[in-house]
């Protein structure tokens, strides 16, 4: 099984200029670990790039990333009683990680923005969804979205772990977040530049944690 830091080290390997993040990326991939062991969910906002990248994130969890992630035998023994169809999804099937993204829901988005506010959508939905001892991850290039700030602070009003995603600064997010983490630049592609890396790391330790055992399997 690979030590999940790993992932850490290879990432700081790579991108020399996120080592004063290393810390808090190993605090927010417990932080994330812990909750989802315990039964939680990782909820997932943010806006235009930063939608596409909590999309990104909720597939890399949702599903095998770097690894197989097989199922266990009672479950696939489960399927596999329920004849050739269940056979096939036991055999393709793959184990997950809680991650719901606040980004879709269209229906209720163009519903919340035309009868409460259009920088409510992602706050309603966390209010609606979200649990103590569940994990939003906040993500804005700024740390200023509006829509993500508001998410951020319901999310902390519902006893929910707030981590921000940012650039340098990190803005009102870093006041608001438990933990944040804020890359080292402020124009905002540059910035998304370097989330994409960061949040690999974190799927993969994440990964590592939950299905190491499954490595080369």
């Amino acid at each position: 099984m690979r030590d999940p830091n790993w992932h850490v080290a290879e990432l700081m390997r790579r991108f020399p200029v996120l080592e004063p993040l290393r810390a808090d990326l190993e605090r927010a991939a417990a932080r994330i670990g812990d909750a989802l062991e315990q039964g939680g969910t990782l909820f997932l906002c943010g806006n235009g790039g930063s939608a596409a990248d909590c999309e990104h994130i909720a597939g890399e969890l949702l599903k095998g990333f770097l690894l197989k992630r097989a199922l266990p035998e009672t479950e696939a023994a489960a399927l596999r009683g329920r004849g050739p169809d269940g056979e096939y999804l036991a055999g393709k099937l793959q184990r997950g990680l809680r991650a719901v993204t606040l980004t879709g829901h269209p229906a209720l988005s163009s519903a919340v923005i035309n009868d409460n506010g259009g920088d409510l959508a992602f706050a309603q939905q966390l209010w609606a969804l979200a649990r103590p001892g569940d994990v939003l991850l906040a993500i804005s290039t700024s740390g200023n979205a509006r829509n993500v700030v508001l998410t951020a602070l319901a999310g902390r009003a519902r006893g929910v772990t707030v981590i921000g995603l940012t650039g340098a600064g990190g803005g009102r997010l870093r006041e608001l977040a438990d933990l944040c983490l804020g890359v080292p630049d402020r124009e905002t592609f540059r910035v998304q530049e370097l989330h994409l890396p960061l949040y690999h790391a974190l799927c993969a330790m994440l990964e590592s944690r939950f299905f190491g055992n499954d490595e080369g399997a």
